[in-house]
């Protein structure tokens, strides 16, 4: 191929490592899938292995130029700390502050790209936001809110479980970095209650953990107010306050992660939107500028991929193609919003983000 990345390890074979292993193969690179059961008659070479750390992680890695990471993040940083040991390019998709600040720490020293946070949000929402920002002379604010949802909601919660249910409760009740009044400052979670509405569906949006990234850190002085929300179904956050702060459940994360996946299992037909908003000045004049997209099932290499699987695989896809062509830098640690929004489109999977605007 003629790129720097040729060979790529994906650990973890559930819905979304299945899709950017079946994507990365199709563009060409040489890819293992590594699962503790990986699927019968896969298009890419396959290897049964329970992830561990230390040699024998380093052992399923020989040979590899690059490991994409789409396991639980709290398995990550054993796979970073193996990357970073052997020279290999890193890419994931957490969403955990802590182990991302854990993996910045280590690519200090890395002879190879190290790039967590390569998913939706984090990931593509920054690389919209800074590109939105980019158009400013002076920012007021960045606003970023993305939801994953089920397009037919029923019940109360008007939710389904398409996403890990340990990513989601620690989003929920994890501290979330904000920019206000031009400080970087710790905010609840479930806060921040705000209507938004996208294509004439009225929704509401509050805070949660981990989807700036490193937003805070690459705008602090720069920015008056910058923040994540995610967007749900009106009534949500009353809800889930309710269940995690007034009946505890806060005290018990994974039992209340089995309680939520049991009552709201996932779905095929969902909606990912996407809403991006800086304010500023151009030329000496207030503007607002926005990026708004709803992302539905779409059908690659003759199946239909639910949106939230398809957004999420192809943007770390879409990151890894870009460093295989050079476009990024050779080593170090990655900020997603350092990577070029045409640069992403202009890649094969980046442009299935391009989509129709609201």
């Amino acid at each position: 191929m003629g790129n720097k990345i040729e060979s790529v390890a994906l650990l973890g074979l559930g819905r979304v490592g299945l899709l950017v292993a079946s994507l990365l193969h199709r563009g060409g690179y040489r890819v293992t899938g590594v699962d503790r059961n990986p699927p019968e008659g896969a298009e890419f070479a396959t290897r049964q292995a329970s992830l561990i750390a230390g040699e024998a992680l380093q052992e399923i890695l020989k040979g590899q130029d690059a490991v994409v990471s789409c396991l639980p993040y709290h398995l990550n940083l054993s796979v970073a700390r193996a990357a970073h040991a052997m020279g290999m390019h890193y890419f994931d998709l957490t969403e955990d502050v802590a182990t991302t600040r854990d993996i910045k720490e280590i690519a200090r020293s890395a002879r190879a790209i190290m790039a967590p946070q390569c998913g939706l949000a984090p990931g593509f929402i920054s690389i919209v936001g800074a590109d939105l920002a980019s158009r400013f002379d002076k920012i007021r604010s960045i606003e970023l809110r993305v939801g994953a949802l089920p397009q037919h909601p029923r019940g109360l919660l008007g939710y389904a479980f398409n996403w890990s249910p340990e990513g989601v409760v620690n989003e929920y009740l994890n501290s979330c970095e904000v920019i206000a009044d031009g400080k970087r400052v710790q905010m609840p979670p479930m806060e921040g209650l705000e209507t938004i509405i996208i294509d004439g569906v009225q929704l509401e949006a509050f805070t949660t953990s981990g989807g700036l990234g490193t937003m805070c850190e690459t705008f602090e002085g720069r920015v008056d107010t910058l923040d994540y929300k995610t967007i749900r179904y009106l009534g949500h956050c009353k809800l889930m306050r309710f269940f995690f702060l007034e009946l505890l459940m806060k005290n018990d994360r994974e039992r209340a992660g089995e309680i939520l996946v049991n009552a709201k299992p996932p779905v095929n037909d969902d909606v990912v939107y996407v809403h991006a908003a800086v304010e500023g000045l151009q030329q000496g004049k207030l503007r607002r500028e926005e990026f708004v997209r709803g992302y539905y099932p779409q059908n690659i290499a003759g199946k239909t991929w639910p949106a939230i699987a398809w957004t999420t695989a192809a943007s770390v896809c879409a990151v890894v193609e870009l460093a295989a062509r050079g476009v990024l830098p050779d080593s170090g640690f990655l900020k997603q919003e350092d990577i070029g929004l045409q640069a992403f489109f202009a890649t094969p999977t980046g442009a299935l983000y391009r989509g129709k605007s609201t």
